[in-house]
């Protein structure tokens, strides 16, 4: 920290009280001087060399008849006219970072300059400011905080704006070359300077000024914030750096502070100053987590729609980076549930659709850089799906979620982002879990979201035993469960064996599909129809292999007793029908022989529908 001291008589003023300061001297004082309610007891001849303001006071009150001076606006209170006194006595006086604003304001108003007496006290104040605290980053700062209380005069005199481009200068500089002391420590072990050690020159970091700045009010801040990015040398990871770490400084953690009346306008105006100080570049600079923190607190201090919007503009450029935490935005109406899921659903329509244009043609040239993109562009995807499954898991729970709302933001991704359908599944069946009174049509269409082919291992076992699933959808795990395991145990082809195959799971259920016929009864309420994914679809399949057969196949599978019945029907390789006769389930056959060629196998006839009956427990 700078000092300057003037003058060099000592120092003769004495308190005579709380509201009393006179000067010891042999000479009676022949003027009072009224700062406020301060009372200074002064002589008039040094004051009235130095000052043309107390000429004319002095002037007025001696017509009056008295030696009273009254000053009731005085810039830098009485303090500031006791620097200005003593140095009119030629006192020893020292400026400070603390006290020069003060002094250099008091100084104005009393009309201390060089048409008064050379070397006055305005030109001193000045030469100190330009050559010592301007030059130095930490009196710059320490000076621009004292300048909020003395406004307009600090900014009449340029020392708001003087102290600012200094800052903003600093800030720019090489930090191999910052050689000035600075408080940037995030292990809080006191740093006064960078000094050589050891040989070797320590070299403040990148970010080294962020923290200094934390100290300033929103005001001085964004014009500080505002002078760095005019000058076009600050990346903007350090901008957002620094945003962050001043939105950590001031804005509170509870939310009983951050909407309590004193103090919802100061945060209302916080966050929105912040918000307007981003890196112009929208995809850098700022986190997702820290933009999403953005969007809670503006919710929450009841922004306006203008700083949403940009909030959201912004996040959909990096949703894909977003955790589910993140996403949990408050709900701007308590009637709308817990949560804001139609602004998430906004979320992520922005960000598929920015992705989308981004696939428009441009990435079928097969180079190197193009394929980075879109190998990033499918990651992100993919990112995106896994983080709007985890979520719909969470919201779930709140039993004001509206099913409408539910569907559409799992319809809102994209096919592609959901490779695997476990996230989803395990989304719906907590949906329907807390919100058991959803009626069978909704529940219906909620699990037909699900693709039972993209289900793993782990997710069809639970599936296949989860009473809250409707018996349409179990029979589906269960039947293409099947083929995944049928698959693995048919042998690969040889030359030989143009009737030996091994096509993908999907592949062999549409051709199973295709061979059976629509069946006109009502096996739809008997359960024993299995039809592909979908509302629309209403087509049958035929199952090869006995109970055994597929006991066999699902080897370590365990089924629920509800769907081991069910099968043990399906898959019986005996019925009992009428007149003692045996009948087939509706889309079971028998197995053919292990030896038997597939050209030799002849299915059996069906009898007729109105002589089969069928029972399902």
């Amino acid at each position: 920290m700078k000092f300057m001291k003037l003058g060099s008589k000592p120092d003769a003023f004495q308190s005579g009280g709380a509201d009393v300061r006179l000067v010891v001297s042999d000479l009676a004082t022949d003027v009072i001087v009224h700062i406020g309610e301060v009372r200074f007891y002064l002589h008039k001849f040094p004051l009235l060399s130095k000052s043309s303001k107390l000429q004319k006071l002095v002037l007025k009150a001696t017509e009056k008849g008295t030696d009273d001076v009254h000053i009731d606006d005085l810039p830098g209170g009485a303090k500031g006219f006791e620097i200005c006194a003593k140095f009119c006595y030629g006192m020893v006086v020292t400026l400070s970072p603390h006290n020069v604003v003060a002094a250099r304001c008091a100084a104005e108003y009393l009309g201390m300059t060089e048409d008064m007496d050379k070397g006055n006290l305005i030109f001193k104040i000045e030469v100190f400011i330009n050559s010592s605290i301007l030059r130095s980053w930490k009196d710059s700062i320490i000076v621009l905080l004292s300048t909020k209380a003395l406004l307009p005069w600090s900014e009449e005199l340029k020392v708001v704006g003087r102290c600012i481009d200094a800052i903003a200068s600093k800030t720019s500089v090489d930090p191999a070359n910052v050689s000035w002391s600075y408080s940037y420590n995030k292990k809080g072990v006191a740093c006064t300077e960078i000094i050589e050690s050891a040989g070797k020159t320590s070299v403040a970091p990148k970010d080294w000024w962020v923290e200094d700045l934390c100290e300033l009010d929103v005001d001085l801040y964004k014009r500080v914030m505002v002078a760095i990015k005019s000058k076009g040398r600050m990346s903007p990871d350090l901008i957002g750096e620094a945003l962050k770490a001043y939105a950590v400084r001031w804005l509170p953690d509870s939310y009983d502070a951050l909407v309590a009346d004193d103090y919802m306008r100061r945060n209302q105006c916080l966050v929105e100053t912040i918000i307007w100080l981003l890196p112009s570049d929208k995809s850098s600079g700022c986190s997702c987590r820290f933009l999403l923190k953005l969007l809670k607190v503006a919710i929450l201090v009841g922004s306006g729609d203008h700083v949403k919007e940009e909030l959201m503009r912004r996040i959909s450029f990096q949703l894909h980076k977003a955790s589910v935490k993140d996403l949990l935005l408050p709900a701007a109406s308590p009637s709308e549930g817990m949560h804001d899921v139609r602004l998430v659903h906004n979320l992520v329509q922005r960000f598929v659709a920015r992705t989308a244009l981004s696939h428009n043609g441009d990435f079928v040239e097969k180079s190197d850089e193009k394929m980075i993109e879109l190998n990033f562009e499918q990651e992100s995807t993919l990112a995106l799906g896994e983080l709007v499954d985890g979520y719909l898991s969470e919201v779930a729970a709140d039993p004001d979620l509206e099913f409408s709302t539910f569907v559409e933001l799992a319809t809102a991704v994209p096919e592609a982002a959901r490779p695997v359908h476990d996230g989803l599944y395990y989304a719906v069946d907590a949906y329907i879990k807390e919100h058991p009174d959803i009626n069978k049509a909704d529940k219906k269409k909620i699990c037909g979201l699900i693709d039972v082919k993209k289900l793993s291992t782990d997710a069809c076992v639970h599936a296949t035993q989860n009473d809250r699933l409707p018996l349409r959808v179990v029979v589906q795990v269960l039947f293409f469960q099947q083929l995944r395991a049928g698959s693995s145990s048919v042998p690969a082809p040889t030359d030989g064996g143009e009737h030996a195959c091994a096509k993908p799971v999907q592949e062999q259920s549409e051709h199973c599909e295709r061979r059976i016929p629509r069946h006109p009864n009502k096996l739809d309420k008997q359960v024993t129809s299995l039809s592909a994914r979908g509302e629309g679809e209403d087509r049958h399949v035929e199952l090869r292999g006995g109970r055994n057969s597929f006991k066999d196949q699902v080897g370590g599978l365990l089924l629920q007793s509800r769907s081991r019945r069910i099968f043990d029907k399906l898959w019986s390789s005996k019925g009992h029908g009428e007149n003692g006769k045996g009948s087939e389930t509706s889309g079971s056959s028998q197995s053919p022989p292990s030896t038997a060629k597939p050209t030799e196998v002849k299915p059996s006839p069906l009898p007729p529908l109105r002589n089969r009956r069928y029972s399902v427990s």
